[in-house]
């Protein structure tokens, strides 16, 4: 396969890693599995903002930089949460499958 410029390659790169998130996010049953298949997602997201920084028309400006660095906080707000809430849930149910957290039914 031959890839036109390296911003080809790279945006192949964060698509491959994109999918490969997406699949694990909706395809695992365990909680902290789709938790890391979230956090492939925003990784993939952060590398197409560097790609597009990088090779875009004003480098010197650091904005996909900045986008980055902020997308990078958030997922490790998302990450701190997303765990609490699992180790609660842990703690209830005595399990981290998707399915059998029924609790919060109505």
């Amino acid at each position: 396969m031959v890839v036109a410029s390296p911003l080809a390659a790279y945006l192949l790169v964060a698509a491959l890693l994109f999918a490969i998130g997406l699949a694990g996010a909706l395809t695992r049953r365990n909680a902290i599995l789709v938790l890391i298949g979230i956090e492939l997602m925003l990784n993939a997201a952060n590398l197409n903002f560097i790609a597009f920084w990088r090779y875009g028309p004003h480098p010197e400006a650091l904005t996909g930089m900045m986008f980055a660095i902020f997308s990078i906080a958030v997922a490790a707000a998302e990450a701190a949460v997303g765990l609490g809430l699992v180790i609660q849930i842990y703690r209830h149910t005595r399990t981290t499958d998707l399915d059998q957290m029924n609790r919060m039914k109505g």
